[in-house]
């Protein structure tokens, strides 16, 4: 840090200042500046031998796709019975350029084991390798492939949601809107934690969080900038959900934001349109952390916090 730190500074808790810390010692310089091949070797996770949350039932999967095989993951909770078990296919962050299965595997495991839903978890294509809509339609084709494929799964075609942080929320609320606009069965809830949802960068929180940690306002520019490409239509509404003409008619949605994020605005924004437009819709802010602290299960008191509500809320959509 700065010998002068920013004004959000005292926002964070101590274990947010900790980690912040950590990044600034990790990063040598901007993720734009590193670009995806070094930001990809210094912030992907890697593959753990020994999770925090141990399940009997983790199956590797490989899930066809319009453009080939894409890996997925299922975590079974615990008790499985021979009832079809409810689903999240989950969706992971990293700006569409970062992230893998393996930096949401924690959070998966907690999910299942706290809400006694099955876990997809996907992985989908990156860019600036494979712009958008390549990730997209990788999510997509999965969601339509485990419908059809649920029975063989344990799974209840008739109660699957659709979840994921930051990109990955993103792309799980573009895949309620497409599955909308098609007239095809819709996920029975949304999940989405920090969902980057606009790309016009113009509400407060880019201003006032613009140095924040992990995501800055202009790495986030970037992370677009490699997501959409150039030329790409502002109003295209499966790219920035928060352009589409109308919400109406899109599952319940669960909206977690962090306080110290240049997303906070356009996400909760987006939560309170949905409820404007009649959809039910949950908004909770977590203060004290910064974009990005769900996936820190083991680092963040209010991840924990998180994934409790998050599994309350699954819970609650059985009855």
């Amino acid at each position: 840090m700065n010998d002068t730190p920013p004004a959000w500074w005292n926002l964070l808790d101590d274990e947010a200042k900790s980690a912040a810390r950590m990044i600034n010692h990790v990063l040598p310089k901007p993720i734009r500046e590193l670009g995806a091949k070094q930001a990809r070797a210094l912030l992907n996770t890697s593959p753990c031998t020994a999770p925090m949350t141990p399940l009997d039932h983790v199956e590797q999967l490989n899930v066809p796709t319009r453009a080939g095989a894409i890996r997925a993951r299922l975590y079974g909770p615990e008790g499985a019975t021979d009832s079809p078990r409810p689903a999240l296919v989950y969706l992971h962050g990293g700006g569409f350029v970062l992230g893998t299965i393996e930096g949401a595997d924690e959070l998966c495991r907690a999910i299942a084991v706290g809400s006694g839903w099955t876990v997809v978890s996907l992985d989908y294509r990156l860019a600036p390798e494979s712009p958008y809509p390549a990730a997209l339609q990788d999510c997509l084709d999965a969601y339509a492939w485990l419908t059809l494929t649920a029975t063989e799964l344990g799974i209840d075609a008739t109660r699957i949601a659709v979840g994921g942080d930051s990109a990955g929320g993103n792309l799980a609320a573009a895949l309620c809107l497409h599955r909308r606009d098609e007239g095809s069965p819709l996920p029975v809830a949304q999940v989405l934690a920090y969902p980057a949802v606009d790309g016009t960068f113009d509400t407060p929180s880019w201003t006032e969080f613009a140095d924040a940690p992990l995501l800055s306002t202009a790495d986030a520019r970037w992370f677009w900038s490699q997501y959409v490409g150039p030329g790409h239509r502002a109003d295209d509404h499966l790219a920035a959900p928060m352009r589409a003409a109308s919400l109406r008619g899109l599952p319940p949605a669960m909206i977690l934001t962090a306080e110290v994020d240049p997303i906070r605005s356009d996400a909760e924004a987006y939560a309170a349109r949905l409820q404007r437009e009649g959809v039910p819709a949950s908004l909770i802010r977590y203060r004290g952390v910064f974009h990005g602290f769900l996936t820190e299960t083991g680092a963040f008191a209010q991840a924990r916090r998180a994934i409790e509500e998050i599994c309350l809320h699954l819970r609650g959509l059985q009855r």
